[in-house]
């Protein structure tokens, strides 16, 4: 199965607008929308590790 980032941070965010009453089970739960939200959003915009090629250093005696 493919992850699709952007898609899932849209039902997110849908979901959080959806739940715009001001009772206290709303607010909790915008509050862990919220959360998932951040985190997914960071997960999407995240770069893979580098791959770092070190150059043989040269020596100053070498000449």
């Amino acid at each position: 199965m493919t992850r699709d980032l952007s898609a899932a941070r849209l039902h997110l965010e849908r979901a959080y607008h959806y739940l715009g009453g001001n009772d206290d089970t709303c607010r909790k739960a915008r509050e862990a929308l919220d959360l998932l939200i951040e985190a997914v959003a960071a997960a999407e915009h995240a770069r893979p590790a580098a791959k770092v090629i070190e150059f043989p250093s040269q020596s100053r005696n070498a000449r």
